[in-house]
């Protein structure tokens, strides 16, 4: 399992259900890694996308608490160990935590690899991401060349789990 997210200085992702920052390369990124792939995700997380619609060309996959809850263009579970055996059918290296802030705390420990654009920049988050660089279980292995999209800089950054 792989997690995605884009994060500032402080390991802000969102605010108000929002990205932090408009960057066309960082979503072009998002796509091509996670095209054909499953995209796991927080009920939040569905809802904040255009027309809070399912992506296309992916498995979606929201996992919530409200056992109410229906999605038109995803499958809904409501407890990790249903997400996790609804996951054993498919590829563990072409499914990706996407989000939201609580989702990725819970599950960012089982993803081999984490991509991450780092922003260079500090924003006014009220969601967060753990800390990677403070987490012993992961190493960065790669980072970029600096983009920009903006006036705004940031890197792709890849960490792997070494536990």
């Amino acid at each position: 399992m792989n997690l995605i997210v884009a994060v500032d200085r402080k390991w802000g992702i969102g605010r108000d259900n929002k990205l932090l920052a408009h960057l066309p390369g960082d979503m072009k990124f998002f796509k091509n890694t996670t095209m054909g792939g499953v995209v796991v995700m927080g009920r939040k997380t569905l809802e904040s996308m255009p027309g809070g619609k399912g992506l296309p060309g992916r498995v979606n996959i929201v996992l919530t608490r409200n056992t109410e809850y229906q999605a038109k263009d995803a499958q809904v579970v409501h407890t990790r160990d249903e997400l996790m055996k609804l996951l054993e059918q498919y590829d563990d290296q072409k499914v990706f935590i996407i989000g939201g802030g609580s989702i990725y705390r819970e599950f960012y420990k089982y993803c081999s690899v984490c991509y991450i654009t780092k922003i260079n920049a500090e924003f006014d988050a009220d969601t967060f991401m753990v800390n990677l660089d403070e987490d012993d279980d992961f190493k960065l292995t790669n980072v970029s060349p600096e983009q920009e999209d903006n006036g705004i800089n940031y890197t792709f950054c890849t960490y792997e789990n070494v536990k």
